[in-house]
């Protein structure tokens, strides 16, 4: 997928270091993922793609994962990070986007946490379909910040006689 601005394309190995620079960059009160955590996402085959600006720069990056068996199947995102310098751009918007897509090919309800002081991503979700489920204290270590559990419906598409 392409946009004005930027591309959407699998999460590469080669893309992990940038990831875990954005990781320091953007989490720096939490506990970041490292490159093994990201390496590990990739090979399990779990959704991960990468935004990447123009000159081939990684300025986000986001993952999903799918369990269960059909009809059962439960999607989470397991991350969604941009680039402060490519914030509300619509780069969040975007991967956001493509992980729901998956999701809804597979029919799974999708499943996430974020920050209860993230009002910019909590407005993402309730706009693609989320609501708060629940809350979380101090989910986010070491800074001890609590999250919501916010969820939303599987996208059944009806079959057209």
């Amino acid at each position: 997928m392409s946009t004005e601005t930027f591309t959407l394309a699998p999460l590469r190995h080669s893309d992990v270091p940038s990831c875990v620079r954005l990781e320091h960059e953007l989490f720096p009160g939490d506990d970041p993922w490292s490159a093994r955590a990201f390496h590990a996402e990739i090979d399990a085959g779990n959704l991960y793609v990468g935004a990447h600006a123009p000159g081939g720069e990684l300025i986000g990056y986001a993952g999903l994962s799918v369990a269960g068996r059909p009809p059962d199947l439960e999607a989470s995102v397991h991350t969604i990070a941009v680039d402060a310098r490519w914030q509300g751009r619509g780069v969040g918007r975007s991967l956001l986007r493509t992980l729901l897509a998956e999701a809804d090919r597979v029919g799974a309800p999708v499943f996430l946490e974020v920050r209860t002081d993230n009002a910019p991503a909590i407005g993402l979700y309730e706009a693609h379909g989320f609501s708060k489920l629940g809350l979380r204290r101090r989910y986010y270590q070491p800074s001890g910040a609590d999250a919501h559990t916010m969820g939303r419906p599987a996208q059944v598409k009806e079959e057209r006689l």
